[in-house]
């Protein structure tokens, strides 16, 4: 049997677009007043601080997210897998990829200054991107915010080899817009921001099992169709996982789970049919299969790889 490809959160969500630019307003003036009751000054005191070497802001920062996840970890140890002598810094790719091979879920934020402060709300520190130079001429630079003031109209953060860095919002939010209000929580897989859009989190899940990271994947999908139950992707996600460890009676069962929330995605039905082919229950699959290729000309004309693969058996 030919080798499947199967199709999941990654295809079927796309990519999460930045927003952002430097012409656009500043956010921190409209902030909806805070809930009565509620704190308006904010510091995790304790998040852990460590000095950056010469352009290491980035596996400073890293590490200090992770350390408030419970890893030990320290910037030289991430240096060598986020750090980019080239270009003298890391990029974001790497910043992702290196919180993923900790086993860590990165979870990328919408645009939003509130979504800022709303996180450090629930105690999550920050992780941003800024830019300390000019458009045309930019210095990145990486920073955690760990608290603020609406009162004082100020941020707290551990930056560069600064513990505690106090800056106004206004410009803050300037050198923040200038990295397109990139910002990253990181969290145990299944846990969830404060946040949380089913989108970005099954997206940062599929980051997870792209990266190999199959049993941290599978806890992140189990979650979100927990959390999200009209959810599709998310079992589907959990059926990839499943699939991808040889455990193709535990697949099919998330790939119908799939089908009970969306009876018409051609994704579920070809993963399906995958499944079940390896079950060696050739018929039922058919079904499906032939269910993947009939949706597959509104959905991707990929979704009719299954119906060839078993066309293709037939003729053997």
């Amino acid at each position: 049997m030919r080798r499947p490809r199967l199709y999941g959160p990654a295809l079927i969500l796309g990519a999460v677009l930045l927003g952002g630019c430097a012409s656009t307003p500043l956010q921190h003036r409209h902030l909806p007043p805070p809930e009565a009751g509620a704190a308006t000054a904010v510091e995790l005191a304790e998040v852990a601080f460590h000095p950056q070497q010469a352009y290491h802001c980035g596996p400073a920062s890293l590490a200090t997210l992770m350390n408030w996840q419970g890893e030990p970890v320290q910037p030289d140890e991430l240096a060598p897998r986020v750090f980019l002598a080239g270009r003298q810094g890391s990029l974001q790719a790497e910043m992702l990829a290196g919180a993923r091979r900790q086993g860590l879920l990165p979870y990328v934020h919408p645009p939003r200054f509130e979504a800022l402060l709303a996180e450090l709300d629930a105690g999550n520190p920050v992780l941003v991107l800024k830019n300390l130079g000019f458009e045309r001429r930019p210095v990145w630079h990486y920073a955690v915010v760990i608290g603020y003031d609406r009162e004082r109209a100020q941020v707290v953060m551990r930056s560069g080899t600064t513990e505690r860095k106090v800056l106004s919002f206004r410009r803050f939010e300037r050198r923040w817009q200038g990295g397109e209000y990139w910002a990253i929580t990181l969290h145990q897989p299944g846990a969830f921001p404060a946040g949380a859009e089913e989108g970005r989190y099954l997206r940062a899940a599929a980051g997870l099992e792209q990266a190999g990271r199959l049993r941290e994947a599978d806890a992140a999908y189990r979650a979100a169709a927990a959390r999200w139950p009209h959810s599709m992707t998310a079992p589907l996600g959990v059926g990839n996982v499943q699939y991808r460890l040889q455990r193709y009676e535990e697949a099919a069962v998330a790939y119908r789970a799939a089908l009970e929330r969306d009876p018409d995605s051609a994704a579920a039905h070809h993963n399906l049919a995958w499944a079940l082919m390896r079950l060696d229950r050739n018929e039922e699959a058919r079904r499906h299969a032939l269910a993947a290729r009939r949706l597959a000309p509104e959905q991707g004309e990929h979704y009719a790889g299954a119906w060839e693969a078993l066309q293709q058996q037939d003729r053997l």
